[in-house]
């Protein structure tokens, strides 16, 4: 009997597979299908901190303070109707927390403290399991180091964390000087897992209009590499749990997670693809895979292929630069 089951955040949980932040999570009736189907735990579609600020009224006074702020009116959604507003999301960890049993994990999106805290006791109260929060900051500010960026991370961890009993997971992308740095001072303010990587969207141009217009694609199992990457690099060397999101599309892919040193495996846009009902076949294939490869459990695969495991370490630092570029020959049409 193969034993799928893992630790995340101080839970046990029947699979590696998670179902990331995302639009399926709104309803009560998907989040009920995902248990079904075998995923371990739901991280919630997250709650924005324009959102926030909408409900204490400050959204609208500090967009029309200037001719600045009112050209760039026009880039923020309608936060009153976008998602279900503040109450409206606690109201739905309760209906949640009633009709499942996996953990719910709730999720703050935002860089600053505004109503963080508030909020993550809010959820708390409301029955989330834990909470994940979301730092997504695009640094546009020449005049901002990215030590003040990182500074001000670790101090809402920090205050978050200080004011909250459930488990902390923090989000990170990818773009750091020193990711492994970053990711120990984030477990050193207390976060309980560190979730990598953020996916960034950036706005395409309309070429006939001269506007930016949204661009949102699925992710591919191609951007699963340099999650694979610095959780190997990162594995035994925080103290706090890795989860890996973007890019988690197949069986493999899970595997893979495994191997480098993650506890779960988050995916959501391999479910709006496929289905909810992907997932049983994910976890089919993954119990297969272990069979083949006669593992009896996901713990005695979890962090095999991590850099302190392989016997090529080199392989995930500048020495792998050289290699990768000579194994690369031309076809005989490029010739």
């Amino acid at each position: 009997m193969i034993d799928l089951s893992t630790g995340y955040l101080g839970f046990q949980l029947p699979s590696p597979l998670v179902a990331s932040a995302g639009p399926l999570s709104r309803s009560v009736d998907n989040v009920q299908r995902m248990a079904d189907a075998g995923i371990g735990a739901v991280v919630l579609h997250s709650l924005f901190e324009e959102q926030i600020e909408v409900e204490a009224a400050d959204l609208d006074r500090i967009l029309a303070s200037g001719v600045e702020m009112q050209e760039a009116q026009s880039y923020f959604p309608d936060m009153t109707s976008y998602n279900i507003g503040p109450e409206g999301y606690l109201e739905h960890i309760e209906a949640l927390k009633r009709a499942v049993r996996l953990p719910v994990i709730a999720s703050l999106n935002g860089v600053s403290l505004g109503g963080w805290v508030r909020y993550a006791k809010l959820m708390e109260q409301a029955g989330a399991d834990a909470l994940e929060l979301n730092l997504y900051e695009v640094a546009g500010d020449p005049e901002q180091s990215g030590a003040a960026i990182e500074d001000r991370y670790c101090s809402i961890v920090s205050e978050v964390r200080s004011q909250l009993r459930i488990p902390l997971a923090v989000k990170i992308g990818p773009y750091f000087t020193s990711i492994p740095n970053i990711a120990r001072r984030l477990a050193q303010a207390g976060a309980d897992a560190v979730v990598i990587f953020n996916r960034f969207y950036q706005p395409d141009f309309e070429l006939e209009s001269l506007s930016l217009v949204p661009s949102l694609q699925l992710s591919t199992s191609q951007e699963l590499l340099p999650r694979l990457h610095w959780t190997a690099l990162l594995h035994g060397r925080i103290s706090a749990d890795i989860a890996i999101t973007g890019g988690v599309h197949t069986a493999e892919d899970i595997v893979k997670c495994m191997l480098a040193g993650a506890r779960v495996a988050m995916t959501t846009s391999a479910l709006l693809h496929h289905g909810i009902g992907y997932a049983r076949s994910l976890l089919v294939d993954l119990n297969q895979w272990l069979v083949e490869h006669e593992y009896e459990s996901i713990r005695q695969m979890q962090g095999a292929m991590s850099a302190g495991k392989v016997s090529d370490p080199g392989a995930f630092e500048r020495a792998n630069y050289m290699k990768v570029l000579g194994s690369y020959t031309l076809s005989d049409a490029a010739k």
